[in-house]
Parts: C-alpha cells; sequence; structure tokens
C-alpha cells in the first residue's frame, strides 16, 4: 500500500490498517521529513482523539492539512495509534 502525493511516495507498507474508510500507516513507513504541524483548530480540539493534522510539504509546495495522526484514540480506533492517514490531494492505494 501506498500513499502518492505529485508523484512522491509519501509512505509506503504491507502493514496499512483500514479503520472508518480509511488507510492508516505506521509512523516509521512515513516521510516524517515532508510533514509539518497544521495549526490546531477548534474543530481539532473537540476531537475525542487528539488529532493532529499535518500540512505535507514536497519540492515547496503546501498541502495543507493532506496528514494526520490521532494521539490519543479511544479503544475503537485503537488500530490507528502511531499510525498517519492521509486524504485530500494524497492518493492511497
Amino acid at each position: 500500500m501506498k500513499a502518492i502525493l505529485s508523484g512522491h511516495v509519501i509512505a509506503e507498507s504491507f502493514d496499512a490498517v483500514e479503520c472508518a474508510g480509511y488507510r492508516y500507516f505506521p509512523a516509521t513507513s512515513v516521510r516524517r521529513d515532508w510533514l509539518e504541524k497544521a495549526e490546531i483548530t477548534k474543530s481539532d480540539r473537540e476531537c475525542p482523539h487528539g488529532v493532529q493534522f499535518y500540512d505535507v510539504v514536497i519540492d515547496g509546495v503546501r498541502h495543507a492539512r493532506n496528514a494526520w495522526q490521532y494521539e490519543k484514540p479511544l479503544p475503537k480506533m485503537q488500530q490507528t495509534a502511531d499510525r498517519f492517514g492521509f486524504w485530500k490531494d494524497v492518493t492511497v492505494g
């Protein structure tokens, strides 16, 4: 499974898990050097899982809030712990 943005592989793993319609990649499989923490919004603060969004920055182009990680996933989403999800401009497959 790969997460691709603008032709660049930002995550790749055979251990991606599916939860709530998204694929989550182990943190060790993600190009963290391309991620920058996004500003936390009111909606982010209301998330019961403690979400942190990230901008993906590749070749100087910022893709706002295209990745996220749950810092304290509740039991029903525990399989997402220490993993990143991707959406918007990122193709996962």
